[in-house]
Parts: structure tokens; C-alpha cells; sequence
């Protein structure tokens, strides 16, 4: 499992934890290793963004068991293998019920979170863009061998933007550049639980039900809220169970909120970091 670990290791620092999900990885989030972990910080902060099994520059094994349980548990695996404490999570999209899943379990290395477009619970929903990659044999070969899916997210996962630069969108895609490589993208959305005898929507049913334990720590949603996949109604089911947490919302703003609103991000998150309240 690779994972990206920039700044001071000392235990009086701060540390961010980004967590990323599908079809992203640690790319996604270069604009917080850049910004927090450099010594022009005023406090700089230990960052480390992780790269799921079968993502980014992490192994991809083709026989695995690609489950929200099972990556619930490598994250755990890590934030103990790395002592991580003091920790300030950033979550998106999949990384959210992953990321969230870690921190009901190790509550008390947490002391605040950041939430970009995601869910924590069974969907209410599912969009027909991503229904259409569930169909079967049909939908798994469009990803692993057209890799339609990491190439329609660089494009439909935007609104603010016209499109994604070069830059972004090759090294979005960069890890993702064989069928083999493309197995996790594939294991996510199979992942996608579509009724309750899928075994993953036992998991988020009991992750929405802990929710609550986290309600104690700073929470603060910044959403871009022309997403068509995790529309404004996940943060408002979320916010059920966070009631003092604060948004920052985003008008103009699909998906890929790192990719399109980094300036806010980073104003929010460093406010997060300092204590500070949101505008």
C-alpha cells in the first residue's frame, strides 16, 4: 500500500490524512501535501495521502477482496503502523465511508474533519451514469479495457472548469493505464451496493448508525454542489448526525472539488487545522 508521508514526524505536529476515492489517488490531493507539509507553513503540518490497494502507485493485485470493509481495514492498518495522531482527515467521494469508517473505530486519534462531496450510508440512489457500469460483462469491459470510467470522470466530474488542464487530467489518469491496472475502479463500483444482500450495505448501514460518535469533533463541509453523483442531499443526511458542523457550499462546483476549487479547500482546511471558524 503507498502512500504519500511529507513533514515533521514529531508528535507535537499536526497531521492531515487524505483520503481518496474512485477513480482518484493521492494525485488528487497534491495541492495539500504542496501547501501544508513545506516549512513556509507557519506550523507545518505531517501530511500523508494514501493510495488504496489497487489505486495510484500501490499494488494491484487481481485477486483481492476489493470491499469498503476491506479497505476500511488497511486504512486502520496504516494510521497504526504510522502512530498517526492528531489527525485532521480529509475525505472524498469512496474515501469518505473508508476514511470515516477508520475514524469511528480510532476515534481518539482524530481531532477534526474535512468533508468533500461523499457518503457515509446505503445509497438512496444510483445515477444512471453509474448504473450503466454495473451492467453485467458489458460494464466491467468498458472500465478494465476502455477505461470509460476514469476518462468520463475527467470529464463529467467538473462544472466550474471547461476542463481539466493537461497536467490534471494525465496524472489523474496516469496509474490507471492497462486493463490490469483498472481492476479497483472496477471493484469499486461492483462495490456500489444496490440492495440490502449486497454485503457492503450492512457495512454503511452500521457506519450511518456511528456517525454520531464522531459529532464531538470540529466538522466542516465544503461541497461542490452541482455534483450529479453525490448530490447536496448527502450532506444533508450527513449533517443529521453532525449538527454543530459547519459548509462552506460551493455553487459553481462539480465532483472534483480538488480540481476545481483548491483556493477554497485550502482556506477551509487551514482554518480547520488552526481552530479557526468558517466564513
Amino acid at each position: 500500500m503507498h502512500y504519500i508521508d511529507e513533514g515533521p514526524k514529531k508528535d507535537s505536529a499536526a497531521t492531515i490524512l487524505c483520503v481518496h476515492g474512485n477513480p482518484t489517488w493521492s494525485f488528487y490531493y497534491r495541492s495539500i501535501v504542496s501547501r501544508f507539509s513545506v516549512s513556509g507553513f507557519s506550523e507545518p503540518c505531517r501530511v500523508v495521502a494514501v493510495d488504496h490497494i489497487g489505486c495510484g502507485l500501490s499494488d494491484k493485485p487481481q485477486r483481492y477482496r476489493y470491499s469498503l470493509a476491506q479497505h476500511t481495514a488497511n486504512l486502520v492498518r496504516l494510521i497504526e503502523v504510522l502512530n498517526l495522531q492528531n489527525i485532521t482527515m480529509v475525505v472524498h467521494d469512496w474515501g469518505g465511508a473508508i476514511g470515516l469508517g477508520a475514524a469511528v473505530e480510532q476515534t481518539d486519534r482524530f481531532r477534526s474533519l474535512m468533508v468533500l462531496n461523499t457518503a457515509a450510508f446505503p445509497p438512496p440512489y444510483i445515477p444512471r451514469r453509474i448504473a450503466a457500469c454495473r451492467i453485467p460483462y458489458f460494464g466491467s469491459w468498458a472500465i478494465c479495457y476502455l477505461n470509460a470510467f476514469a476518462r468520463a470522470a475527467s470529464v463529467m466530474a467538473i462544472d466550474r472548469l471547461p476542463k481539466l488542464s493537461n497536467n490534471a487530467r494525465d496524472g489523474l489518469l496516469a496509474p490507471y493505464d492497462s486493463p490490469r491496472n483498472r481492476v479497483a475502479i472496477d471493484g469499486f463500483v461492483q462495490d456500489i451496493p444496490m440492495s440490502p444482500k449486497h454485503p457492503t450495505w450492512n457495512v454503511l448501514t452500521q457506519l450511518e448508525l456511528a456517525l454520531p460518535k464522531l459529532s464531538g469533533l470540529p466538522i466542516r463541509f465544503v461541497w461542490g454542489m452541482r455534483d450529479w453523483c453525490f448530490r447536496p442531499e448527502c450532506m444533508e443526511r450527513m449533517n443529521l448526525a453532525w449538527p454543530s458542523a459547519s459548509r462552506r457550499e460551493l455553487s459553481d462546483v462539480g465532483h472534483y472539488v480538488m480540481e476545481e476549487a483548491p483556493t477554497e479547500v485550502l482556506e477551509e482546511l487551514e482554518k480547520l487545522v488552526h481552530g479557526q471558524p468558517s466564513t
